[in-house]
């Protein structure tokens, strides 16, 4: 296979809201170039790109999938994405190594939701964008309405460089401002007859013509000067000026096509090729410590792996984009990560579950390896002595949350281990165990992701789990302070137990004075590994307990504190101090002030008006005006507190606070409500108290937990 250079290679990502037609796009490319054959389809199961058995189950992108193309001397990587936000992390990593994105638009809906949603990452990673309106052979596809729905969102960077003569179902003209001629296709579709621009378009054609010139003059002071001089650019005048546009955000190209039909496609390819920015036209990379690696053949090797995939009986491949030098079938690169030295014993250029060896890639170029032993998504294989990390992909928090819990007993230990693997190609989805709460924990981008996730677990590792709501984190703390004391006494024959603690608590919270009525002899402040403080004082006189019996006082304490009396939760921010008690000089010993001092803060805890506290989240919530009403309404049934609205392009940004507990499904109901439009994030802020009614409640269920056990 040919190597090409870092100015004849085209890094492209295929963008679009669900059902756009992206993955019918990739397969018109690939059918072009004579990579394939023939054309598949999505009813048929047998398109290149959706490969994935659950992704020909559910008649949907699930993953992205690497592909190629070689079209006139260039080639073009292509990236197919998912469209559902739940799989924002296949987008997201695909667009950090592309360097166009084509953002597929539904020529019935023109802007939506999905196309919002995806339109932030692309701001993000500010990569040069190509519109193409797909399905214009659907009997509702509205060129005028799509175009005009994408000016209004994404402003006046967009640019027609084509329109449809007959959209809907008899589409098959397209009028090309670029080169002025009429493609005519036939019934099959591929590569269309030229023809000039009928009389009846003319006016139109040359008015866009010369809006389009104008754009690309725009972009470059040369360019403008000869606008100027001559009225009009040539064809290689306006690539240029349409390229430092692209490069810039300042002109977003719009093409046209029928991707079921295969119309158009070829000349978009075309466009990619000759305009569309190359790894050497692109901003350099970043690096940890930002300095910056430009795309260079001639420098040491720098590899990225943006993605991994686990293939059952393979074993893991690993994507990677090529940022330096090259790299060949024999390179050896240490993880900057992890100081391994990682051996590649084969490369390849992928398309879909097909592997094309390769003996080298340079720099610019993506591909593909087998099996490297200890490297993962968002990590930087690097030459030895050239030491660098290149700035890791920035994942979405997860928004949804279940608890996993395997049907055999048998798959306990195993599902834990399967789904650290599922992570390590999905960064998205987080595993823990909580120790807290002793369950463990999947953290997902929504509903979809999470029945992803179980389809694998059920079907690739033959591991049957539901999938249940996780219990709540609640803490406890108290509101007044409280005194108590308790004896621990016991005989058993020889020499036996006994300690007896007095000690007072208090309510702390930060800045607040050091306590007057005791004697203080030594302070202890220990920041609590599940937030919060513990200040606790040895304020003994007179040695009534001895010095070494304190420590065991605290540990009692923490104990306590670490399965509090209302419901089992955490206990935080209380104060201590130890301020009398007695010892016996043969039965006092640390166990027997360990549990004197446990059962004396229990008592106390109890009689200092007992708190729980539950986490809140802060909610961002991104939703059409003319929703907000239902949106707000679903938040205020889950005791949300409403902080502000924003204005954000076309929609309004919901800011409010919210318990965990009542978030339970919230992606769900907010799809529901909002019949997809709407996306929110959320983000744990801090404790707050549990309404008085809530936490009786609470501590009724707790005690019926501890009784049933």
């Amino acid at each position: 296979m040919k190597i090409y250079d870092d100015n004849h290679i085209k890094n492209v990502v295929l963008l679009g809201a669900p059902k756009s037609g992206k993955t019918l796009l990739a397969e018109d490319m690939l059918f072009e170039a004579k990579i394939t054959h023939r054309r598949g389809t999505i009813e048929g199961k047998n398109t290149v790109s959706d490969c994935h058995e659950i992704e020909q189950e559910r008649g949907n992108s699930v993953f992205a999938t690497v592909l190629h193309t070689e079209w006139r001397d260039y080639k073009i990587n292509i990236i197919d994405t998912p469209g559902f936000d739940d799989f924002a992390g296949e987008m997201i990593s695909s667009l950090r190594v592309a360097d166009t994105c084509v953002l597929v638009i539904n020529a019935q809906h023109g802007a939506e939701v999905g196309t919002d949603l995806i339109w932030n990452y692309i701001n993000q990673f500010n990569k040069p964008l190509i519109f193409a309106i797909n399905q214009m052979d659907h009997p509702k596809a509205d060129f005028d309405y799509a175009l005009t729905s994408l000016k209004e969102h994404y402003g006046k960077a967009v640019t027609p460089m084509q329109y449809p003569v007959n959209q809907g179902e008899g589409f098959n003209a397209i009028v090309d401002l670029l080169k002025m001629v009429m493609y005519k296709f036939s019934a099959e579709g591929g590569k269309p007859e030229k023809l000039p621009i009928p009389d009846s378009e003319k006016e139109k054609a040359n008015t866009l013509h010369n809006e389009l010139v104008e754009k690309a003059a725009e972009n470059d002071e040369k360019l403008m000067e000869k606008y100027f001089e001559k009225g009009t650019l040539d064809e290689d005048e306006l690539r240029e000026g349409l390229k430092l546009g692209m490069v810039h955000h300042d002109v977003f190209p719009v093409f046209v096509m029928s991707a079921k039909k295969n119309m158009g496609t070829g000349r978009m390819m075309g466009f990619i090729d000759n305009v569309a920015p190359s790894p050497h036209d692109a901003k350099p990379e970043k690096t940890t410590t930002g300095k910056e690696l430009c795309y260079d053949q001639s420098q040491p090797a720098v590899l990225f792996v943006f993605k991994s995939h686990i293939e059952p009986n393979l074993g893991k491949i690993s994507y990677f984009k090529v940022l330096s030098g090259e790299v060949t079938a024999s390179s050896e690169l240490i993880n900057a990560q992890t100081g391994i030295v990682e051996r590649f014993h084969q490369l390849f250029i992928m398309d879909g579950k097909t592997r094309n060896p390769i003996e080298k890639l340079v720099a610019g170029d993506i591909g593909a390896t087998l099996k490297l032993k200890d490297t993962y998504t968002n990590q930087t294989l690097h030459a030895k002595g050239f030491d660098v990390v290149v700035q890791p992909i920035e994942f979405p928090s997860p928004r949804i949350q279940v608890a996993v819990i395997a049907k055999s007993k048998n798959d306990d230990e195993k599902i834990g281990e399967v789904l650290n693997k599922i992570h390590q190609e999905d960064p998205t989805l987080e595993v823990n165990f909580s120790k807290e709460l002793k369950q463990l924990i999947i953290s997902a981008q929504g509903e979809l992701h999470l029945t992803v996730c179980k389809w694998f677990l059920e079907n690739v590792y033959k591991l049957h789990v539901d999938f249940v709501t996780p219990r709540i984190s609640y803490r406890e703390t108290i509101r007044k302070p409280s005194s108590s004391s308790y004896r621990h006494k016991k005989q058993s024959g020889g020499a036996g137990q006994f300690g007896e603690v007095y000690l007072k608590i208090e309510p702390y919270y930060e800045g607040m004075p050091e306590p007057t009525e005791f004697s203080l002899r030594g302070k202890e402040v220990i920041d609590l590994e599940w937030g919060g403080k513990l200040v606790f004082y040895n304020c003994i006189v007179g040695g009534v307990i001895d010095a070494r019996f304190i420590p065991s006082i605290l540990k009692g304490v923490m104990e306590k504190m670490e399965e509090g009396p209302i419901t089992g939760s955490y206990v935080r921010d209380v104060r201590v101090m130890v301020n009398d008690g007695k010892m016996h000089p043969v039965d006092s010993n640390d166990i027997s002030f360990k549990i004197a001092g446990m059962m004396a803060f229990k008592d106390a805890f109890m009689k200092a008006e007992p708190q729980l506290l539950e986490p809140i989240y802060d909610l961002e919530i991104r939703v059409p005006e003319e929703i907000m009403g239902d949106v707000m309404g679903d938040l205020q049934t889950r005791r949300a507190l409403i902080m502000g609205i924003d204005t954000h392009g076309n929609y309004q940004v919901i800011k409010a606070r919210a318990p965990l507990a009542e978030l339970d499904k919230y992606s769900t109901s907010l799809r529901s409500i909002s019949q997809g439009r709407a996306n929110f994030t959320q983000r744990f802020s801090d404790y707050a108290p549990v309404p008085f009614d809530l936490q009786n409640k609470l501590a009724k269920a707790a005690e019926a937990d501890l009784v049933s056990v």
